[in-house]
């Protein structure tokens, strides 16, 4: 999961959600140089998100589904724990408030 929270990586996902891309192609989106977002493609490949094919010289990726899949599963998990304990501190602050003042109409 660490891999896809990089700002550069996740906006190539977002990038390459719709279809697939050539290295130049996702380059030009970026201020970063193309060797630079070639080592976060591959990265990226390395841990199952996204997939690459070679034709002639240049490399194609798409996003990996069995890849993005298990990661939204982890994200999944991740937030429904955290916003768990988030609902249980929340409501523990709640309890321990003292109440506001009365006030009383004289």
């Amino acid at each position: 999961m660490e891999i896809a929270a990089e700002p550069n990586r996740r906006r190539l996902l977002h990038l390459l959600a719709d279809h697939e891309q050539s290295v130049g192609d996702l380059a030009a989106h970026f201020t970063v140089s193309r060797s630079a977002v070639s080592q976060h493609l591959l990265l990226l490949e390395q841990a199952g998100l996204v997939s690459a094919r070679k034709v002639g010289r240049n490399r194609y990726y798409k996003l990996n589904p069995e890849g993005m899949a298990r990661l939204r599963e982890l994200v999944e998990q991740f937030w429904t724990h955290e916003l768990d304990l988030l609902a249980a501190d929340a409501a523990s602050l709640a309890r321990d408030r003292p109440a506001p003042p009365q006030h009383h109409a004289t």
